[in-house]
């Protein structure tokens, strides 16, 4: 129980989860030759396996840390569709916010593997807006879960299932059931209203910006994507140099980065958005979820592969980045 002190008690918040959904396709293997038909590695696979993806990911993280996520999402009526459905059954998680869109395909990414690093992804997706049916269900179903949830999480992947107009209806139903809401964004989609706080990383921060920014600018670009929206605050994650919060109201912080080694970057912006909704549900300030995601980040890019943090995991992050 000690281990778990310096978490705040977020058992049985409920977190819902709306966003793009991916099969991630794990191939791995070793490289003792180059092809003799082109200048490329040859990769002898010895193991391969499935992954829950995107935001799906997301949920998988809130559970792992102790929380319920509630999924919303799209899937394809397709093979990669009933793989993605037994893979959160397996997980522990439920399946009923996810609808299939027929003539959809689920969206699988398979990345190939050779001694800890990728040598190649091949992705399997569409990316045009899901259809007008399939958008009405979505509100409906964002409409009966958001009030009965702790906090909202919109995963965007610019996979087609967000537009404007859903951002927009997603926005007023976070502000009329009085929850926060965090948005891991991707430029297209700018500006998101209603967001709590936005999580973008350097790279999606120089497209919501309109340019690529220093560290040393980070504060002033936050503070010009605030006049612009009506976010609470902004969250850029920056890799290896940490993360800054710039809230609406108050000082900006630097957190520095808590990172050992580095093996595996996928997924860590989920695990951010996942323990960030968390500390926000529980009702820890905007800081220190802020500091309990970056610590959680910490843990899951020193795995290889889509991973999680556990509360253990976290709560040692935690002490040891004081």
């Amino acid at each position: 129980m000690r281990e778990r002190a310096a978490l705040p008690d977020w058992t049985g918040r409920r977190v819902l989860v709306v966003g793009d959904l991916i099969l991630d396709h794990f191939v791995r293997g070793s490289v003792r030759r180059i092809s003799p038909e082109a200048p490329v590695p040859v990769v002898e696979v010895e193991d391969e396996h499935l992954a829950l993806g995107g935001a799906a990911n997301v949920a998988n993280n809130i559970k792992a840390l102790g929380g319920t996520p509630l999924l919303v999402g799209v899937v394809g009526r397709d093979r990669a569709g009933e793989d993605f459905r037994q893979l959160l059954r397996f997980a522990g998680l439920e399946t009923s916010g996810l609808l299939e869109a027929a003539g959809r395909r689920t969206s699988l990414k398979t990345r190939v593997i050779a001694h800890h690093q990728q040598v190649v992804r091949v992705d399997r997706e569409v990316r045009d807006p899901v259809g007008a049916s399939t958008a009405a269900a979505l509100r409906r179903l964002l409409a009966e879960r958001a009030a009965a949830c702790d906090a909202v999480v919109a995963s965007d992947y610019a996979k087609g299932l967000f537009s404007p107009g859903l951002l927009r209806h997603l926005g007023a139903t976070c502000a009329d059931a009085g929850v926060p809401y965090v948005v891991d964004p991707k430029p297209v989609h700018f500006p998101y209203p209603g967001a709590t706080v936005v999580t973008p990383n350097r790279g999606e921060a120089a497209g919501l910006y309109g340019r690529a920014f220093s560290t040393g600018e980070a504060e002033a670009v936050g503070r010009a994507l605030l006049q612009r929206t009506d976010w609470r605050a902004v969250l850029f994650t920056l890799g290896d140099e940490g993360m800054f919060l710039c809230p609406r109201r108050g000082k900006a912080v630097r957190i520095a980065a808590q990172v050992r080694e580095v093996f595996d970057v996928t997924g860590a912006g989920d695990t951010v958005v996942a323990a960030l909704a968390l500390g926000l549900a529980a009702g820890a300030s905007l800081e220190r979820s802020s500091r309990i995601a970056n610590a959680a980040a910490g843990v899951v890019v020193g795995k290889v592969g889509t991973a999680v943090c556990t509360p253990r995991e976290l709560a040692r992050a935690l002490r040891a980045g004081g």
